[in-house]
């Protein structure tokens, strides 16, 4: 049994960031899942489950399955970043119109932006979208851009880095984040420019 292939076809299920599995010989013995919180814990481990036995034939105790969900806001109080309520899209002919919203502090900001509807301006779009609605959060910070977007793999996982300017005074200040592709690249590139400015909100908004 190749215990890697099946680690890397485990990581292909939605919500899953990684797999690492323990083995004893031809045995599995432990499987660790690192996850997000999009399902509950058992639903990951029935989902792991099933596709081990419906790709590979392998049954796999509940019991050896262990989950570790990493949220990206705080449970059970406000958050501290702002987190993505909605993104929608409006194609329209040659354009298209891309529309983020982000939840802050109990608050909802808003940004858009316009591009052509071609599928190489998509990902552009949305991180430009996503940056207009976090000068909203900032409520008159200093302006920012995207200086580049880009779908990525990191091993045979689908990753997003966006790379974000601003200006600090004369300075030019550089951010770069990524995010997993769990679904449509569009919550991706979302939080992929999230990822990039989230530690940086409080020093934008002096």
């Amino acid at each position: 049994m190749d215990f890697r292939e099946l680690e890397e076809t485990l990581c292909r299920l939605p919500a899953v960031d990684a797999v690492r599995i323990v083995n004893d010989r031809d045995r599995i013995s432990e499987v660790h899942v690192l996850a997000s919180p999009a399902k509950p814990a058992k639903q990951v481990v029935r989902d792991v489950q099933s596709l081990a036995m419906a790709r590979f034939g392998i049954g796999i105790d509940r019991r050896s399955v262990s989950v570790v969900q990493l949220g990206e806001e705080k449970r059970g109080g406000e958050a501290d970043r702002p987190v993505i309520t909605s993104i929608k899209e409006y194609p329209e002919g040659p354009s298209t119109t891309v529309t983020v919203t982000l939840t802050w502090n109990g608050e909802q900001f808003t940004g858009s932006a316009t591009g052509p509807a071609a599928t190489s301006a998509r990902l552009r779009i949305i991180g430009e979208a996503t940056l207009r609605a976090l000068e909203e959060v900032l409520g008159g910070g200093p302006p920012l851009a995207l200086d580049a977007v880009a779908s990525t793999s990191v091993g045979v996982r689908p990753v997003i880095v966006a790379q974000v300017v601003s200006m600090r005074g004369i300075d030019e200040e550089v951010a770069v984040g990524s995010a997993l592709v769990r679904g449509d690249e569009a919550e991706a590139v979302v939080r992929a420019v999230l990822d990039a400015l989230n530690r940086r909100i409080p020093a934008l908004m002096r």
